[in-house]
C-alpha cells in the first residue's frame, strides 16, 4: 500500500471544470483498482494512486443530495447575484465557493490508508483543527458537519465515496467575502454563521496561496503520508482534458 499523495495545484477554476477533473482522476483510480496482476508479467506502474487537488473557484453556489428549499426559482435568484449554481452528488445541503476560499479535493483510494469513510472524514476534520490551532484559533467539530469556531463555521465539508475512492472534500474560508453566504442558509443550519481566518484574526495576509502551504503540512501530518507535486506532464494532460 502507498501513502504517497500527488499534489495538483490547479489555481482558480470554475467549479464545473474542477468537478470534471475530480471525476477523471477518480475514474482512473477505480480502473486501477479493478486491474488484476498479469500471470508472471510486470504491469506498468500507474502514474499515481492518490491525488490532492488544491484550488479556488469562481463564485458558485453548490448543493448536495439534500435539495430541500432550493428549487428552480431559488436557483435563478442566486444566479442573478452573479454566481453559478451547480447540483452535485456530495453529501450536505447548500454552500458557497468563491475567491479567497481554499478548496481541497482529496481523490484517494482509502484502501491505501484505512477503508473507512468515517475514518477519512475524521482525519479531514483533524487536519483543519490542527491548522486553526497553528493560527492560534480553537476550532472543533460539533453535531453539525464541518469545523467550527464557536457557532461560526470556518470550514465546510461534503464528500462522496465509490468503492472507497473519494471525491469532493472541504472548503476552508481564508479571506473570502463572507457577504455571499448572507443570501443562503449555509448547509441548511438556521441560526449559525460563517467565518474565515481573516475575520477571526483580523489579518489581511491570509490568502489561499499562503494558507495552502500550512494546510499541506497539516494534511501530511494528520494522514501520515508523503506529498509530492504531480508530474508536470501528467498535470498538463489532466488540465487540458477539462
Amino acid at each position: 500500500m502507498s501513502r504517497l499523495i500527488h499534489v495538483l495545484r490547479a489555481g482558480r477554476l470554475p467549479y464545473q471544470q474542477a468537478l470534471k477533473l475530480q471525476q477523471t482522476i477518480a475514474s482512473q483510480l477505480l480502473q486501477q483498482g479493478k486491474q488484476q496482476p498479469s500471470d508472471g508479467l510486470d504491469s506498468p506502474a500507474p502514474p499515481y494512486r492518490n491525488v490532492l487537488i488544491l484550488t479556488e473557484h469562481d463564485p458558485v453556489y453548490t448543493i448536495g443530495i439534500r435539495t430541500q428549499g432550493y428549487d428552480e426559482t431559488e436557483e435563478q435568484r442566486l444566479c442573478a447575484l452573479g454566481a453559478d449554481f451547480v447540483r452535485t452528488n456530495r453529501g450536505g445541503l447548500i454552500t458557497f465557493h468563491g475567491p479567497g476560499q481554499l478548496v481541497a479535493y482529496p481523490i484517494l483510494d482509502l484502501k491505501n490508508f484505512h477503508p473507512s469513510v468515517r475514518w477519512y472524514v475524521c482525519h479531514l476534520e483533524r487536519t483543519i483543527i490542527e491548522l486553526c490551532r497553528r493560527y492560534g484559533l480553537q476550532a472543533e467539530t460539533t453535531a453539525d458537519t464541518g469545523v467550527w469556531i464557536g457557532d461560526r463555521k470556518i470550514c465546510a465539508m461534503g464528500i462522496h465515496a465509490s468503492r472507497y475512492v473519494t471525491t469532493h472534500g472541504l472548503a476552508l474560508n481564508c479571506d473570502i467575502d463572507l457577504g455571499w453566504f448572507g443570501h443562503i442558509v449555509p448547509c441548511g443550519l438556521v441560526g449559525k454563521s460563517v467565518t474565515s481566518l481573516a475575520q477571526e484574526l483580523q489579518r489581511a495576509d491570509l490568502g489561499v496561496d499562503r494558507v495552502a502551504e500550512e494546510f499541506m503540512d497539516c494534511f501530511r501530518q494528520t494522514f501520515e503520508c508523503d506529498l509530492s507535486p504531480l508530474d508536470d506532464a501528467k498535470q498538463t494532460e489532466l488540465m487540458n482534458g477539462i
